[in-house]
């Protein structure tokens, strides 16, 4: 039965019984049951009516067509609300795909189609695979179903009544779902114009509210059924969507510079690192590659330093033993390499784990010796070096690696001493996000999931500390729910690079439950014993992927201070190779990263070529640069360059490459 159709209840004495809807401006309006947010907007004015899309019943996101059967907080849905308005879009842009795909190739069966990032996919079961030319024909048949305006509707059926529907049209993956969805559940329809999908909604009012310029198909790749292999292929279908034309040619613009600053493209081009099949996810650095990285481990060290942390090392094997006990064993195991040790005279192999993250040793070293209260808070910071399996198809170049080294510590403190330490980490992560490069960023409050460790008593403690801390520090998160660690909740932070994109990089965990299962301790002001709060920490995350970040970000054009080869001193003529091997020797005694490039090749092809491979600076030398005792400088994107004396160029370039926390 349809949604709209529905018949509007009698009062006792024979009238209409009657709802309050509260809209967001707090006035209140009195409708008969049954009601819809259609209704409501014609009530208000017409702009309104023709505007809105959909509508919240008490915050949650429904069809404009749905019945209001009780008292209400009502807000209507337009265009101009951003995050719903997109998600609305790009939901029925997926069933109006699907339904061209249908209408192109009948035979063609349909799946799932969920919204994502920036758009959505389709899996769909066909046996030719679709080209280009398909995408294309796709787009265009979808622009003319736009055009027809057909309504939306949408109708609850049971499952017999379901299942029945789809054996007769052909649907087994449809068939499957419907099995699938549990007992008391709705299993609701949709209907776009005479095409039918099952879905729990919402969508928009008709197709006509989809626009019909700000969409793209981008691809197709290859999708198990369910993420099965033992299942069907299927062929899915990416597509892009926003709410008006210039936005979608942002995301695609925003698509085409990211491509030009691919991480692995600079990374050839720069020789930064290498990966291959025989270390599949681990990185080969290079030494230009491991020149940034050391300069950016020299920086956090110095930070950390300043902060109070004190620096330690942690075994990379370690024995299940301890891995059980801090149940990472039974939660983790999956994503960790086991390494099986035949020791001499025992009966059985010995199971170790190469360690996929460092806090269980961390409690090990804290553990060590008794602590007291005045101990505490202790900050203890390493560069762990960690492996985790990733499948195959998720790996990519430097984002998402096996093998990683993360910038990673742990404060033992107490309950009081959450907020404190939570107000000095996010300081310290915003000045180092500042001296990289990233001027703003985002937080995020991610609750307890549901497969997690410890008593909801002790979750409950973990968040109201965590968000309070949180809180003192600015009002400015979103929360997201079920998103924590297994072990505890978290804030994540996400900052912003130069291209719009997001990357969360940044957390800090407050954990109650790995203290008392690994045995920490702490003696109290009144001499008893007490757990200690254990806080997980990162800023960068891991190197890896943060060099990966940087690398982008700035498109291989670093920062001086983290630039490989800070200067190139090119020969103009071979009369000035000795003077060439002078300025070079004058720039390292300054603190520079230089050389000297004397080959019998034209200055041109000098500077196209070190300008490809992003020296910030290089130097042209020549006769009479010699005999002047001067340079010719080149900054890297400049058009022109700058004669100056060496000593001058010397103490300008060693001044611009000192560290940001170095400078006075």
């Amino acid at each position: 039965m349809s949604d709209a159709s529905v018949a509007r209840p009698e009062a006792e004495d024979g009238g209409a019984r009657q709802v309050t809807v509260t809209l967001p401006d707090g006035a209140t309006r009195t409708y008969p049951a049954g009601v819809t947010g259609a209704d409501v907007a014609a009530d208000i004015s017409k702009s309104l009516a023709k505007a809105a899309i959909a509508a919240k019943h008490d915050g949650r996101l429904v069809d404009l067509t749905r019945p209001i059967e009780r008292d209400v907080e009502l807000a209507l849905v337009t265009m101009r609300d951003k995050p719903e308005a997109e998600e609305l879009v790009r939901h029925d842009l997926a069933h109006i795909m699907a339904r061209a795909v249908q209408e192109i190739w009948p035979d063609v069966k349909v799946t799932i189609g969920p919204v994502i990032e920036n758009g959505w996919y389709y899996d769909f079961d066909r046996k030719e695979p679709f080209s280009t030319e398909d995408l294309e024909r796709i787009e265009a048949k979808m622009r003319e179903i736009v055009a027809l305006k057909d309504p939306v509707t949408t109708e609850v059926w049971d499952r017999d009544a379901a299942i029945r529907h789809y054996e007769e049209t052909g649907e087994p993956y449809k068939i499957e779902l419907v099995q699938a969805i549990p007992a008391g559940e709705p299993i609701r329809m949709y209907w776009h114009g005479w095409w039918q999908d099952l879905c729990r909604g919402p969508h928009l009012v008709h197709t006509g509210q989809a626009p019909a310029d700000a969409f793209k198909l981008m691809s197709v790749a290859g999708a198990y059924w369910r993420g099965d292999s033992r299942n069907p292929m299927l062929q899915r279908i990416y597509g892009v969507a926003f709410r008006t034309k210039k936005e979608l040619d942002d995301h695609l613009h925003m698509l085409e510079e990211a491509q030009r600053r691919d991480h692995r493209k600079i990374g050839r081009e720069m020789s930064l690192f290498h990966m291959q099949e025989e270390a599949p996810g681990m990185v080969f650095w290079h030494p230009d590659g491991w020149t940034v990285y050391r300069a950016l481990e020299a920086y956090m060290r110095r930070r950390l330093d300043a902060a109070g942390y004190r620096e330690i090392r942690t075994p990379q094997v370690v024995d299940r033993k301890l891995w059980e006990a801090s149940g990472h064993w039974e939660k983790y195991r999956e994503n960790m390499f086991i390494a099986e040790v035949q020791e001499e005279h025992a009966q059985e192999k010995r199971v170790n784990a190469l360690k996929p993250m460092n806090c269980p040793c961390h409690v090990q070293v804290y553990n060590h010796g008794l602590k007291s209260y005045r101990d505490l808070p202790l900050r203890l910071a390493e560069f762990g070096s960690c492996h985790r399996y990733e499948s195959s198809g998720s790996m990519h170049g430097l984002m998402r690696v096996r093998g990683f080294t993360q910038d990673d510590a742990h404060i033992f403190c107490t309950e009081d001493q959450i907020e404190q330490e939570c107000a000095g980490f996010i300081a310290l992560l915003s000045s180092v996000y500042r001296d990289l490069g990233f001027a703003s960023f985002d937080i995020k409050f991610s609750t307890r999931p549901e497969v997690r460790i410890g008593s909801d008593a002790i979750w409950d403690k973990a968040e109201a500390a965590l968000e309070a801390a949180a809180r003192a520090v600015t009002e400015d998160y979103e929360v997201d729910p079920g998103e924590g660690a297994f072990y505890g909740p978290k804030l994540d932070f996400k900052l912003t690079d130069a291209i719009g994109r997001e990357w969360q990089c940044g957390t800090f965990q407050a954990d109650f439950n790995l203290p008392e299962r690994l045995g920490a301790e702490y003696v109290t002001e009144s001499d008893e014993r007490a757990r200690p709060v254990m806080l997980h920490r990162a800023i960068l995350g891991s190197f890896e992927r943060f060099i990966g970040i940087l690398i982008e970000n700035y498109a291989g054009r670093f920062p001086l201070w983290l630039a490989p080869r800070q200067a190139v001193v090119a020969t103009i003529t071979s009369d000035a190779d000795d003077y060439a091997r002078e300025v070079t020797e004058a720039l390292k005694a300054a603190g520079l990263r230089a050389e000297a490039d004397v080959r019998n090749e034209k200055i041109n092809y000098k500077v196209r070529e070190h300008s490809v491979a992003h020296v910030p600076a290089i130097l042209a030398v020549g006769r009479r640069e010699m005999e002047e005792g001067t340079v010719a400088v080149r900054r890297l994107g400049a058009k022109g360059q700058e004669t100056m004396s060496l000593e001058a160029a010397a103490k300008a370039l060693a001044e611009e490459a000192t560290p940001p926390d170095l400078k006075g």
